[in-house]
């Protein structure tokens, strides 16, 4: 973590001094550093996917959205090794990213300072007040335990009342209960703790954590995760999809789901061999996929117009 510190303190203390700039990202700085979204934003900046695509989204596997992924070059979007609450879920929603570092007294004075004056109250809670529907909360704690949780069933409760979602958070959680108690609060953590941060920088206080950046580029595991990005956590696993990629992965796995359906179904009549299905198909075979595609637009879990559109597209 060390290597990492200096840097982004030198970082965050010049966005602190810098006239017009804040721990939250502007606007026009979020826009410079997501060029290759071109569709819709949030009036702050942040890529905000379609809620079509969010909701077709939950059914791609991890393996499908990696792969798609992977071949354009994205390779190291997963993040393994959590504790979660609802783990039979799927999570999945357009990141507000929050990064936290250890408290240093002279540093948290100065960020405190910057939020009073915008007439914010704890640092805590500072990303949480931007969440909308539809959000997740995706906050790098730096695997802070000890006095470090800063969500518990209070803050847990306002995240879901805001966003219907659950959080992506590297670091401790207190009032486990509590929040496995909100019902849908489906959420990826790193551990567990009953202590709770401490927000003062008292001379007594053990200072454990300070709000560092609210949409800036954060770190998750080994994940850079960016505000926008599209969150996908099942099986124990989260990805993250940058927003730009986010309809080729559900096309890609919906078109995926259709040929395995097909080539499942033709195996189990006979019609072709394991080897004939496993290779790169025939133009016989294509032609009896769009023909059972065709046959079957009605009946199938893909949407009538989602098939439409991959018989049309002959590059799936």
């Amino acid at each position: 973590m060390a290597k990492y510190a200096l840097p982004l303190i030198i970082v965050f203390l010049t966005c602190i001094s810098s006239k017009g700039q804040q721990v939250q990202i502007s606007k026009e700085e979020l826009i410079a550093l997501t060029p290759e979204w071109k569709g819709e934003r949030f009036p702050d900046g942040r890529p905000r996917v379609s809620d079509d695509i969010i909701r077709r989204m939950k059914s791609v596997s991890i393996e499908e959205a990696w792969a798609t992924l992977k071949n354009a070059g994205y390779s190291y979007q997963v993040a393994e090794d959590w504790q979660i609450i609802n783990p039979d879920s799927v999570l999945v929603g357009r990141a507000v990213t929050a990064t936290f570092m250890p408290g240093r007294p002279d540093v948290w004075k100065a960020i405190d300072s910057l939020g009073k004056k915008q007439g914010r109250r704890a640092q805590n809670v500072w990303a949480v007040e931007l969440l909308v529907k539809g959000d997740v909360y995706v906050a790098d704690q730096f695997g802070a335990k000890r006095n470090g949780p800063t969500i518990g069933d209070n803050v847990g409760n306002a995240i879901y009342a805001k966003t219907g979602n659950g959080i992506v958070y590297d670091g401790a959680i207190r009032d486990l209960e509590g929040l496995k108690e909100i019902g849908s609060f489906t959420s990826f953590y790193t551990s567990y703790d009953p202590s709770y941060h401490n927000p003062g920088a008292g001379k007594n206080q053990d200072l454990t954590t300070m709000i560092a950046g609210i949409n800036h580029p954060t770190r998750i595991r080994t994940v850079t995760v960016m505000p926008g990005d599209v969150v996908l956590g099942k099986t124990g696993v989260v990805i993250f999809i940058p927003p730009q990629m986010a309809e080729l992965v559900v096309k890609t796995s919906e078109i995926v789901r259709l040929r395995d359906q097909f080539g499942h179904l033709r195996l189990r009549e006979g019609k072709y061999t394991a080897g004939q299905i496993d290779a790169r198909w025939t133009d016989d075979i294509e032609k009896d996929f769009s023909k059972w595609l065709n046959d079957h637009i009605n009946e199938l879990p893909v949407g009538k117009q989602q098939i439409q559109e991959f018989l049309k597209d002959r590059t799936w």
